[in-house]
């Protein structure tokens, strides 16, 4: 008994140990295991290489991002919808209608500045001011052109755009034929720029008289007040620029001989008799300068000879914006936007355009450099004579000319 118990107790104490053998050695090669352990293929990693990772995930995000991106904009467009369409075409229409009105605010605001100089709110006071259209003399109302087909009056300033303004009038009145088609020009760009300052192709009221006899003030009446009437008008300093530029930088035969000459003789200390005709003076640089120019307008010698010339004389004598009520007032410093509104005003937008021709190239930036050499108090008595044409149409005092 003894010795079969002895037996059983080896036996389990030998199963024990085989048991024990046998966790011994599967731990060893990993078959299983009683208690964790790492595997290093699923380590952990170190911050660093977090980072590195995340950078290059996000490389390859934005590279993926970038050829979608890429290949939608490489991609047809995708038509809009009815809608989309509709919303675009109200929104044209909208900014249309807005400038719109902001045209037509910008308009009352000149008419009312015109109407606040006339009134005597200004600081300008000149001769004509409050005297009624009935004593201004026939002889200057002949800037007042007269179209009764599509009942339009307007008065034309030279250097401000005329040419291109009466080719529109001729073309309007079809009033000179075409030799090429036998007919009236429609197209204001095809009339010769020469011939549209030929007077006796516009009626102004300066021929009324002739016309319509002592009927005449009364017609013109009945046309200022049921008529559309508009002009054109510019900086007053660059104007004249222009028109010395035009007339005397250049040799213009009939000017030298009316103008040029006289202000060689008075201003120029010329030795000796002139050339006869402005080639020879030109040639022989002998020619007026913007100085001598200047003098001659403030000269009162000059107004008691003869009325200004049209290309230097005041809007306001030209044009009489007292006694005219315009309905526009247009600037050459805006000219294409203020003639597209301007022809919608009209009605005559779908009959022409107003001519692209080549605009007058003297700048308001040019004003000091033209007037470098002009002594300050000449300049400010020419600012004087020109005050009225300032304060009428909202140029500023050029202090660039008239303080410096």
């Amino acid at each position: 008994m003894g010795t079969w118990r002895g037996l059983r107790v080896a036996f389990i104490l030998g199963s024990l140990f085989m048991i024990l053998l046998i966790i011994v050695y599967w731990d060893d090669v990993g078959g299983f295991k009683l208690y964790p352990l790492q595997d290093p293929k699923h380590e952990s990693l170190p911050s660093a290489c977090c980072s590195q990772l995340t950078v290059t995930t996000s490389r390859t995000q934005t590279r993926s991002t970038f050829n979608v991106s890429t290949t939608a904009s490489n991609a047809t467009p995708i038509p809009k919808t009815a809608g989309q369409e509709e919303d675009e075409k109200e929104k044209q229409e909208q900014r249309k209608e807005d400038g719109e009105k902001e045209r037509n605010k910008e308009q009352e605001r000149r008419k009312q500045r015109i109407m606040d100089v006339c009134s005597g709110r200004g600081a300008a006071e000149f001769p004509g001011r409050t005297r009624p259209f009935e004593q201004i003399p026939n002889r200057e109302l002949d800037h007042l052109i007269v179209d009764d087909t599509h009942q339009i009056i307007y008065c034309y300033v030279p250097k401000v755009a005329c040419t291109n303004w009466k080719r529109v009038m001729v073309v309007l009145s079809q009033s000179l034929i075409s030799p090429s088609s036998g007919k009236p020009y429609t197209d204001p760009e095809a009339v010769p720029p020469d011939l549209v300052h030929n007077s006796s192709l516009h009626l102004t009221f300066a021929k009324f008289w002739r016309h319509y006899g002592s009927l005449s003030r009364h017609l013109m009446a009945l046309k200022l007040q049921h008529y559309t009437k508009f002009l054109f008008v510019r900086d007053p300093f660059v104007r004249l620029i222009s028109a010395f530029r035009n007339k005397f930088g250049r040799p213009n035969e009939d000017f030298y001989k009316q103008f040029g000459s006289v202000m060689l003789r008075r201003y120029g200390n010329v030795s000796g008799s002139l050339p006869e005709t402005a080639a020879e003076a030109f040639a022989t640089g002998i020619k007026p300068t913007f100085h001598q120019f200047i003098t001659y307008l403030l000269d009162p010698e000059t107004e008691r000879e003869s009325i200004f010339n049209e290309h230097w004389r005041q809007v306001y004598r030209l044009c009489h914006p007292c006694q005219v009520k315009y309905d526009f007032i247009g600037r050459l410093e805006t000219l294409e936007t203020d003639a597209e509104h301007l022809l919608k005003l009209l009605e005559v937008d779908d009959l022409l355009r107003f001519p692209s021709g080549a605009r007058n190239r003297t700048a308001a930036s040019w004003e000091r450099d033209w007037f470098a050499q002009i002594p300050i108090t000449t300049r400010r008595k020419l600012y004087k004579l020109y005050e009225p044409d300032f304060e009428l149409f909202g140029y500023p005092e050029p202090d660039s000319v008239v303080h410096r």
